[in-house]
């Protein structure tokens, strides 16, 4: 069982993702919980961003409500889920499918917890989503800093795929990003 009042996210996402799979429903955790779990708790992100990959996911809310979480009406389109007892995180169903920028032949990281196979973007995969977050937001790059600044955290602290990170970077036309990227983990 899990102690809501001071779970990590990374406890929070096995927790979670185990009980959906039980259930059926395949979910990937993409965002900054995962980078929170690949950094050790460097980075602290406050939700849980899970893309639900099944087709019928109309029984997530009985599902969620199995473990004490009720739907945020109010908040994040009614995708929020909020625990009474877990004051500190959320957790939230953004439409998938799971992609960064035009790439969908993303292939999640797998783990077993509680006999479930449990899905969260790769080390790599993350990386690139902080870079594609940190190249497209709509504050611009000086103001999203803090999105490189997660991907260089996960990339101290985890092995990856460089070459794939620079052919992303190649295609998505921005090489100046890959640059960028090595200038500030070199840091």
């Amino acid at each position: 069982m899990i102690n809501f009042r001071n779970c990590t996210e990374e406890e929070l996402w096995k927790y979670v993702a185990a009980h959906l799979e039980s259930k059926g429903l395949e979910v990937v955790l993409v965002g900054g919980a995962v980078v929170s779990i690949y950094s050790k708790g460097s980075y602290k992100s406050g939700d849980l961003d899970f893309i639900v990959t099944s087709l019928f996911k109309e029984k997530l809310p009985a599902y969620m409500k199995e473990i004490g979480f009720k739907k945020d009406v109010k908040g994040s389109l009614g995708r929020l889920y909020r625990h009474p007892e877990c004051t500190h995180l959320v957790v939230e169903f953004p439409s998938g499918p799971v992609s960064i920028g035009e790439d969908y032949h993303i292939v999640p990281s797998e783990q077993t917890y509680a006999g479930q196979k449990i899905k969260i973007l790769s080390p790599t995969d993350c990386i690139i989503d902080r870079l594609a977050s940190y190249m497209y937001a709509e504050t611009g790059p000086s103001k999203e800093r803090k999105t490189l600044e997660q991907a260089i955290l996960v990339a101290k602290a985890q092995p990856y795929n460089l070459d794939r990170i620079k052919k992303w970077c190649e295609d998505e036309d921005h090489p100046e990003m890959f640059d960028l990227f090595i200038a500030e983990l070199k840091k």
